[in-house]
C-alpha cells in the first residue's frame, strides 16, 4: 500500500475557491490528516489489463455536511491519460445515492477498477484526481500521486501455440504369407497330380514365382504341418504322417529349384510338425458340419481322451460314420504349407531421390515418411501436396499442408488447408486442435478455446495450447493447476513467475529457474532476460545483472526494455545497471 503526497500550494489556491462557495475550507486545512492508497502499491498488467484496488480515509469532522466529492484514477504516460472509473462520496445532508461520509466520525472508502493496458503506461504516473462540489460549484482539488507506472511482465508470454502433424504410418519391412494343402487318399503319402490342378495350389505356386521374381521380396521361412485323420491304428499313422512331410518337402524343394532363389537352403528355413491323428481338425469340422448326431459325436469328444474308445464310440453311431467317412476325414489327410516371406521398403535415400523423379507413383505412406525426411519447407509443401492430388480422402495430406503453412507463418492458407481436412475427417481432434491454433495467432482467443476443448485426447499440444491462453488471461493458478504444461517450456516457467501474485509465494522464483534451466532452448535472450527478472525479484544482483547482460548481448532490444522495465525500478540508480543500459 502506497500513502499518498499532497500538494499543498494548490490546497491553498482551492481553498480561496472553496470558501468562497461553501465554507469547506476546513476540507482543505485538514487534507494532511486524509490518507489515500493503491494496492498493488506497484501496478501490474495481467490478461489485457492493470486492475487497481483504492481506499481512502476521511478523519473525523473532515467531510463538509452538504459536500460531494468525486475520486477518479487516473494513468498518466507519454502518450496522454486514461482514466479508471470514478467513486463519489457525499456529506450526511446530500440527498444523493452516493456513499456517505459521516462528519462526526469520518469514514473510508474503497473501490476495484481495471482498465486495458497499454504499451504507453510502462512509464508513467497513477494519479487520483479529486473533486469537490458544493451545491452548484465545483472545484478540482489537488491532485495526489499514488504509484509510478505499471509492471508488465506478462508482455514476455511467447504466443508459440502448437499445431500438430499427422504421423506416417510408414513399415519398412512388412509380412506376408501364403498357405496352401496337399491332401492325400487314405493310407498314402504320394503327392498326385491331380491334386497340383487344385486352386490353392496352383495360386501358391505363382506366389513362390512372383516373391522369387521380386528384388524387395525375400523368403523368410516355410513350416509343413502334416496330418493324418483319426480313423486307423495310432503307428500306422505315425509312420503315413512322417512320409506325407516328406513328400510335401519334396514337392516344395522343387517349386524353390524351379522359381530360381536358394533362400530355401538357408539353416533353419524349413520347419515341420507331425499329427498322427488329427482329433483337434476332426472337432473343428464337426462343429462347422450339419451331420447327423453331430452333438453326439462332440459329447464322446469331450467324455472320452483314449483315442481307441473315441473311434471305437463314434463308429458305433453307422449311419453318421458313413457320412463322416466321405466328408469329414478326407480333410484331415493333408499337408499344410505355410511360406512367410519379407517385404523390404524403400530406403531413406530411395525415398529422397522418388520424389523428385517419380513421386506420382509412391505410396501413400511412402509419401508421409519422405516428407519426414525433408528439412526445406516449400519441399515438404509439395510432397503433401502430392498426398492431397493422389490421395484426397486421407486427411492427413491436407492437415500436414496446413501444419507446413503454420511454420511458414502464412496463416490464411493454413486455415484453409485444416477446414478442407476436417471435411475428409470430422470431428478429428488432430485438426480441431489445428484450428484452434489458427484462431489463437489471429487473436480470437475464446474460439480458439472452444476448438482444443474439442480437440480433447489430441496430446500434450492440446493442453500446452490452453495453458497460453490461461496465462493470457492472467489465470496463471488455473495454468498450473491444471497441469496444462507437460514439459520444461518458457512459459511453464512464466507462469510460475507470474503465479508470485496469486501465491506470494517466493518459491514461485526458484520453482521458475528450475525450469529454465532445464529448457532445450535456455539459449534465447528471452530465457535470460526472464533469469534477470527473477533475480530482480530476489534481490540478487548478481543473478540480474549477470542475465541481463546475457540478454542484451543476444538481442539489443533488451537494453530499451529493461530501461522501462519496473521490475529493475530498484536497480534504476546502480552503476551496473545503468553501464548495461546506457
Amino acid at each position: 500500500m502506497k500513502k499518498s503526497s499532497i500538494n499543498y500550494l494548490a490546497i491553498i489556491v482551492a481553498a480561496i475557491f472553496l470558501t468562497s462557495c461553501g465554507g469547506v475550507n476546513k476540507m482543505i486545512k485538514m487534507a494532511p490528516e486524509v490518507s489515500y492508497s493503491v494496492s498493488p502499491d506497484v501496478l501490474e498488467m495481467h490478461g489485457d489489463s492493470v486492475e487497481i484496488t483504492v481506499s481512502g480515509k476521511f478523519p473525523p469532522k473532515y467531510f463538509n455536511k452538504k459536500a460531494i466529492v468525486t475520486a477518479t484514477p487516473v494513468i498518466k504516460g507519454k502518450s496522454g491519460e486514461t482514466a479508471f472509473k470514478s467513486y463519489t462520496m457525499q456529506g450526511e445532508a446530500v440527498e444523493a445515492n452516493n456513499k456517505v461520509i459521516p462528519f462526526a466520525t469520518g469514514s473510508g472508502f474503497s473501490y476495484t477498477d481495471k482498465i486495458l493496458y497499454s504499451e504507453d503506461m510502462r512509464i508513467s504516473t497513477l494519479n487520483l484526481k479529486l473533486t469537490a462540489t458544493v451545491g452548484s460549484s465545483s472545484v478540482d482539488l489537488p491532485g495526489v500521486k499514488l504509484a509510478d507506472g505499471v509492471i508488465s511482465t506478462p508482455i514476455l508470454l511467447k504466443i508459440d501455440a502448437k499445431s500438430i502433424k499427422a504421423s506416417d504410418k510408414f513399415v519398412r519391412v512388412t509380412q506376408d504369407s501364403y498357405s496352401a494343402d496337399i491332401h492325400y487318399i487314405i493310407n498314402r503319402a504320394e503327392v498326385r497330380n491331380s491334386e497340383l490342378k487344385q486352386d490353392d495350389i496352383k495360386a501358391f505356386e505363382v506366389f513362390i514365382k512372383n516373391a522369387a521374381g521380386e528384388e524387395r521380396h525375400h523368403f523368410t521361412g516355410a513350416e509343413i504341418l502334416a496330418y493324418a485323420s483319426p480313423d486307423g491304428a495310432e503307428d500306422l499313422n505315425t509312420r503315413l504322417v512322417s512320409k506325407r512331410k516328406k513328400s510335401a518337402e519334396s514337392y516344395l524343394t522343387r517349386r524353390f529349384k524351379k522359381a530360381k532363389t536358394d533362400e530355401y537352403k538357408a539353416e533353419e528355413f524349413l520347419t515341420s510338425k507331425e499329427t498322427p491323428e488329427d482329433w483337434a481338425g476332426f472337432k473343428k469340422l464337426m462343429e462347422k458340419s450339419d451331420i447327423q448326431d453331430k452333438e453326439l459325436i462332440l459329447r464322446v469328444l469331450s467324455m472320452y481322451s483314449d483315442t481307441e474308445v473315441r473311434e471305437k464310440e463314434i463308429k458305433n453311431i453307422s449311419k453318421a460314420y458313413e457320412v463322416i467317412a466321405e466328408d469329414i476325414l478326407p480333410q484331415l489327410r493333408r499337408s499344410r504349407m505355410n511360406l512367410n516371406i519379407d517385404i523390404i521398403g524403400y530406403s531413406d535415400e530411395e525415398l529422397l531421390t522418388l520424389i523428385d523423379s517419380v513421386i506420382d507413383t509412391l505410396n501413400v505412406e511412402e509419401l508421409m515418411k519422405a516428407a519426414t525426411l525433408v528439412d526445406d519447407l516449400d519441399k515438404q509443401l509439395m510432397v503433401y501436396q502430392a498426398i492431397v492430388k493422389n490421395y484426397g480422402d486421407d486427411w492427413r495430406g491436407q492437415n500436414n499442408v496446413g501444419y507446413v503453412y503454420m511454420q511458414k507463418e502464412m496463416i490464411n492458407e493454413a486455415e484453409k488447408a485444416f477446414e478442407d481436412a476436417l471435411k475428409v475427417n470430422e470431428n478429428n481432434t488432430i485438426i480441431l486442435n489445428n484450428l484452434g491454433v489458427v484462431n489463437h495467432y489471429k487473436g480470437n482467443i475464446d474460439k480458439a478455446l472452444e476448438y482444443y476443448d474439442a480437440a480433447a485426447g489430441a496430446g500434450d499440444a492440446v493442453s500446452y495450447n490452453k495453458g497460453i491462453i490461461a496465462i493470457k488471461k492472467g489465470e496463471y493458478d488455473i495454468a498450473l493447476q491444471n497441469e496444462y504444461f507437460k514439459e520444461p517450456s518458457f512459459n511453464f516457467a512464466l507462469a510460475k513467475f507470474l503465479n508470485y501474485s496469486n501465491t506470494k509465494n517466493s518459491g514461485e522464483f526458484d520453482a521458475a529457474h528450475g525450469i529454465l534451466k532445464k529448457l532445450d532452448d535456455q539459449e534465447e535472450a528471452v530465457v535470460y532476460y526472464l533469469k534477470a527478472l527473477i533475480g530482480a525479484r530476489q534481490q540478487n544482483s548478481d543473478l540480474m545483472i549477470n542475465n541481463l547482460r546475457t540478454a542484451i548481448e543476444k538481442d539489443a532490444a533488451y537494453k530499451k526494455m529493461a530501461i522501462t522495465d519496473l521490475e529493475f525500478a530498484k536497480y534504476f540508480d546502480d552503476s551496473n545497471f545503468i553501464s548495461l543500459t546506457q
